[in-house]
């Protein structure tokens, strides 16, 4: 688990990221954290990213898997809930 503190009770000391991005996803990232309630941008940035370690969306395996599903509805390889109940015998007995 993520041990990322950011509210000054830490002993760590504070650094300055710098990234670059388009001036479009800036003008969508200030958008964002105003219209949220966020003080600045660098605390909905240091949130976002805070979330993001902590509680991640997806890791590897489940994107892989993701993907593989996603194949599978494009090549038509997929069973309806009849043939999934058919096939391995979960029927409303």
């Amino acid at each position: 688990m993520s041990k990322a503190i950011t509210n000054g009770d830490s002993e760590d000391d504070i650094v300055t990221v710098n990234f670059k991005t388009t001036e479009s996803f800036l003008e969508a990232i200030d958008a964002t954290w105003r219209g949220r309630g966020f003080n600045s941008r660098s605390e909905f940035i240091r949130y976002t990213l805070r979330d993001a370690v902590e509680f991640p969306t997806f890791d590897r395996d489940e994107l892989i898997a993701l993907l593989a599903a996603e194949e599978d509805i494009r090549e038509d390889g997929t069973m309806s809930a009849g043939e999934v109940r058919d096939r391995f015998g979960t029927g409303d007995e």
